[in-house]
């Protein structure tokens, strides 16, 4: 696996906060995208957040100004590793994701967080906040929080996330830690964008099988069993256990890797070592195997594909608004009666 920490001679600025008094985003002024490149590559933050913000707009005129900044970023790090953490409400997972990720900044990794956040169905935006969530990381120079609002995506992955990563790789971050909402069927499109698919999943269920469906199993990489401290360790040990011996039941993933299951407490910050070991084994295993490659190749296939589907739901959008105000206004003035200009929309969006 390749070393990816990041020495003192790299990349001015990188890591530190570090901003050219010429690109400063203060002004206001609307930054090109050369210079919005020249300052995410000198690792300054204020224009990584300016830059993240082009790259998850809908606006027409911001999808072309993005297209230009992901060509200038170049290609994508093939030594950076795309985490996934998953898990069902009350796993622990904002709390365990920064405990991991200052473990790792505290190894000389640069960690970046997209972390997805419930949307406010009032007002659209995230409802968490990441510095209440993950304090440690929120501070630490050498770690990077996005909080981003699920806006209804499949699996509560942001339409954006794809993006958002590109530019937070071209910024020197070798970790991107991707935290989904929760747990579900649709919860593998999170795995359409990651390298390692970590699952966590709590003790003291039962069968710990019954509350995971069969669907995430057979995506994830790893599984941790979080909360693995005190009076709760043994009952962790267990569904550990447990997990193991159910996965024997499922075939093998087509890389050859076969997921490992683990205890851990971003408590007492046990588990932690052995948890990025796996996620190193793991990393080491897949490329030998030359899966690395064809999975990241698919990852990049499927973001055209989103692309493109993304853009023309919004053509139809635009064009089904214009639709539908013409009948609005003609239901507000009494020419039109509402079933019967339901009926006229329904005609004419079928004809189109």
């Amino acid at each position: 696996m390749a070393d990816h920490r990041r020495e003192s001679s790299g990349r001015v600025g990188a890591g530190t906060g570090a901003r050219n008094p010429a690109l400063s985003p203060r002004s206001r002024q609307r930054l090109t995208p050369a210079a919005l490149s020249a300052g995410i590559q000198e690792g300054d933050r204020a224009i990584i957040g300016q830059a993240l913000s082009l790259v998850e707009s809908f606006l027409p005129a911001d999808l072309t100004a993005a297209s230009e900044l992901l060509t200038l970023l170049g290609p994508e790090n093939p030594d950076s590793l795309r985490l996934a953490v998953s898990g069902a409400p009350g796993a622990g997972k904002s709390t365990l994701i920064d405990a991991f990720g200052t473990y790792l900044t505290g190894l000389g990794h640069r960690v970046a967080v997209l972390a997805i956040d419930p949307t406010s169905a009032r007002s659209g935006g995230s409802i968490l906040g990441d510095k209440t969530r993950m304090p440690r990381l929120a501070t630490d120079p050498n770690a990077f929080i996005r909080p981003s609002p699920t806006q209804g995506a499949l699996g509560g992955v942001s339409r954006r996330t794809r993006p958002a990563m590109a530019v937070l790789e071209a910024a020197g971050y070798d970790v991107l830690i991707l935290e989904t909402v929760g747990v579900g069927q649709s919860e593998t499109a999170a795995r359409n964008m990651a390298d390692f698919f970590l699952l966590l999943s709590l003790a003291g269920a039962g069968d710990e099988l019954q509350g995971i469906k069969r669907g995430i199993i057979e995506v994830a990489d790893a599984i941790a069993i979080t909360k693995a401290d005190g009076q709760n360790m043994r009952p962790a040990q267990q569904a550990a256990a447990s997990l193991r011996s159910a996965l024997h039941l499922f075939p093998a993933d087509p890389s050859g890797w076969r997921p490992r299951v683990l205890t851990c407490s971003a408590l007492v910050e046990s588990g932690l070592p052995e948890l990025w070991q796996c996620a190193k084994d793991f990393q080491s295993a897949v490329h030998e195997s030359g899966y690395w490659e064809e999975r990241r190749k698919q990852q990049r296939l499927l973001w055209f594909d989103e692309e493109i589907r993304a853009r023309m739901d919004a053509l139809r959008d635009s064009q089904d608004d214009a639709i539908r105000g013409a009948l609005r206004t003609a239901i507000s003035v009494g020419a039109k009666h509402p079933h019967a200009a339901a009926a006229e929309y329904m005609a004419a969006r079928a004809s189109t």
